[in-house]
C-alpha cells in the first residue's frame, strides 16, 4: 500500500477548492511535510487534452463517452503522477477525483452507479482518497460566483446542478468512501483550518 496520504476536494464550481489545495499544501510545507498537486481531469499531457475535449468540445459528447473521457485521465493521473508520489510517502492533494465521476455523470446524468464506480475502480487500481473534502455550496452561490459560465459543463442548467449537489451529499451520507462535508459558505481561513486540523489528524494518527 501507499506510504503518502491521499486528500482529495470536491464540490460545485465556486465552492474554493483549488483555493484550498493550495492552501493546505502551503501550510504543510510549513511543517515539513512534502506533497504534491494535481488537478482531475488533467496533471498529465494525455490529461491535458483529454481535459481540452471535455471542456471545450463543441458538439455533443454522449454521457457514457464524457464518464469514461474522465476515467481515462484520471488512469493516467493515478500511474503517472499520484501513485510515485504516494509510494515517496508524499500527502497527495486532487483537485477532484473519482467522486465528481460518480456525481456529475451518474445522479445528474443519469448513468448507473455501481457501474461508475466499478469502472472508477478499474480506472484508479482501486486507488481511493484516504479523505475526500465536499465543500458544499448551495446552486445560486455557485453561479454567482462562477459567474459567466467559461466552460461546456459550466453551460448546464441549475436543475442539473441541485442534482450534483444532492449527490454529492448523498454519497458523503452513503459511506462508499470518507467525505467530510464542510460548509463553504464559511470564510476561506475557516475552511483551510477545518481541512487542516483534520489532514494534520490523520497524519499524526499515522505517525503514532
Amino acid at each position: 500500500m501507499p506510504k503518502g496520504l491521499f486528500v482529495s476536494m470536491d464540490g460545485l464550481d465556486g465552492c474554493g477548492k483549488s483555493t484550498q489545495v493550495r492552501n493546505l499544501a502551503d501550510r504543510l510545507s510549513d511543517l515539513g511535510f512534502k506533497s504534491t498537486t494535481c488537478v482531475d481531469p488533467g496533471g498529465t499531457e494525455i490529461g491535458k487534452t483529454l481535459r481540452e475535449i471535455l471542456l471545450h468540445h463543441k458538439s455533443h459528447i454522449a454521457t457514457r463517452c464524457e464518464a469514461l473521457l474522465f476515467m481515462a485521465s484520471r488512469a493516467q493521473l493515478v500511474d503517472q503522477v499520484i501513485l510515485p508520489a504516494l509510494e515517496k510517502g508524499e500527502v497527495v492533494i486532487s483537485d477532484r477525483y473519482l467522486l465528481a465521476n460518480i456525481v456529475y455523470q451518474g445522479y445528474a446524468g443519469g448513468l448507473d452507479l455501481d457501474q461508475l464506480w466499478q469502472t472508477g475502480l478499474l480506472s484508479t487500481g482501486g486507488l481511493i482518497p484516504d479523505i475526500t473534502f465536499l465543500l458544499d455550496l448551495p446552486v445560486l452561490v455557485s453561479r454567482q460566483r462562477v459567474g459567466k459560465p467559461s466552460d461546456r459543463l459550466e453551460q448546464r442548467s441549475d436543475e442539473y446542478f441541485e442534482k450534483v449537489r444532492m449527490g454529492f451529499l448523498s454519497e458523503a451520507k452513503i459511506g462508499r468512501q470518507k467525505i467530510k462535508v464542510v460548509d463553504a459558505l464559511k470564510s476561506v481561513s475557516i475552511v483551510g483550518d477545518l481541512i487542516f486540523a483534520e489532514v494534520k489528524n490523520l497524519l499524526d494518527t499515522r505517525s503514532a
